[in-house]
């Protein structure tokens, strides 16, 4: 594309280092710091990918040196769950009931008014670390201590729980004008912790319940006050319509929008972001209809002792990448987060469904060997 790029990290040995013209072992959280960095190299533009701590940075960066991106008060919508839902709320956007929790006698006071069950959640967190499902109100004590140890606040959410898929929408707004790329249709562990195992592109739902769904989207962009940038968008499809779970003023993670996007769309997100980040014009590709799907895979808790198979499972037809996570010899638990994959699938087919079977077809081939504790 041309650009001349400048990367950020507290980590030296960060993954994308070697890939920027410049690098500064700089903490993306550490605003200060890094906007001296941007006046520094008089930066045209900034973009954090699929990570929600760098959105405030990048925010103060927008504000202070006259570069596109969103304010500090959107940020802060963006990223404060409590703010995200209050928003939700204000603007009429189908969204869960809910109550927030400030401290112990706070929750001593809101768990009598609970409706079970319930999802609590951190007030700022990501990557599903904290969130639990609560059925009975003799668990909320637990449920409570466990989600506000991923609170930096201690503050925390409680959420009506909605029974329904989960999807997201890949979106990105230019100028207030809202474009969605596509919806991406979810496979979690479900209760307790609901950590995301697999996605696939386009969406298998009906046309109708597609359009409803981009109306959600597009009514939460505007309620948090989004108006350029990439957006990730979740919600459930309940009994009454798509609901609001949460959304990211970024790309989604998981590889959705690095990987899925362009291979079921044809469409470089990526490319589009960063255009869209240094005020050019974006120019949306028309739209491929493939299929896409990742699988993602995990195993029983030990010592990770070695990884086979991997070979095999590239060598089936339409797998285009095969990662892995965790390195021999690395503690292997439950899963309840993200960090706790072990790895992934990721394929390409004529439709979403051939796509996920090529992913399991795939995942047949590899074995994980474990030593237990």
């Amino acid at each position: 594309m041309g650009y001349y790029t400048i990367a950020v990290d507290y980590d030296r040995n960060a993954a994308g280092r070697d890939l920027a013209d410049e690098f500064y072992e700089v903490s993306t959280i550490d605003v200060a710091a890094v906007l001296n960095v941007a006046k520094k190299c008089h930066i045209d533009g900034v973009v954090t990918v699929a990570t929600d701590m760098p959105v405030r940075t990048a925010a103060v960066l927008s504000e202070e040196l006259g570069i596109p991106g969103i304010s500090k008060e959107v940020a802060i919508r963006a990223t404060d769950k409590i703010e995200m839902i209050k928003a939700f709320q204000k603007h009429q956007v189908p969204s869960p009931k809910f109550w927030i929790v400030e401290n112990d006698a706070s929750f001593q006071r809101q768990k009598k008014e609970l409706e079970y069950p319930v999802i609590f959640k951190p007030q700022e967190s990501s990557g599903s670390r904290g969130v639990i499902l609560v059925k009975r109100e003799e668990d909320t004590r637990q449920a409570y201590e466990y989600t506000k140890s991923f609170s930096k606040t201690g503050e925390i959410l409680i959420e009506e729980y909605l029974d329904g898929p989960e999807v997201s929408v890949e979106v990105i707004c230019e100028n207030k004008e809202v474009h969605v790329l596509a919806i991406t249709d979810k496979l979690t562990t479900g209760a307790p912790f609901f950590v995301e195992m697999g996605h696939c592109q386009p969406s298998a739902f009906s046309e109708e319940i597609k359009t409803a769904i981009e109306t959600v989207a597009v009514q939460a962009i505007r309620a948090v006050g989004i108006g350029n940038g990439p957006v990730h968008v979740e919600m459930k499809v309940t009994q009454d319509g798509p609901k609001m779970i949460e959304l990211g003023a970024r790309m989604g993670g998981d590889f959705i929008t690095t990987h899925l996007v362009p291979l079921s769309t044809g469409i470089d997100m990526m490319k589009l972001v960063i255009e869209n980040a240094c005020g050019e014009k974006i120019n949306i590709p028309k739209n491929n209809r493939y299929g896409s799907a990742i699988r993602f895979f995990s195993s029983e808790s030990g010592r990770l002792e070695d990884v086979t198979g991997i070979g095999e499972a590239l060598s089936v037809n339409g797998v285009k990448y095969v990662l892995l996570f965790k390195k021999t010899g690395s503690s292997i638990t439950d899963i309840h987060n993200s960090l706790d994959r072990v790895g992934c699938v990721i394929a390409q087919g004529r439709s979403n469904q051939e796509s996920i079977e090529i992913c399991e077809k795939a995942l047949k081939k590899i074995e994980i060997k474990i030593e237990k504790y």
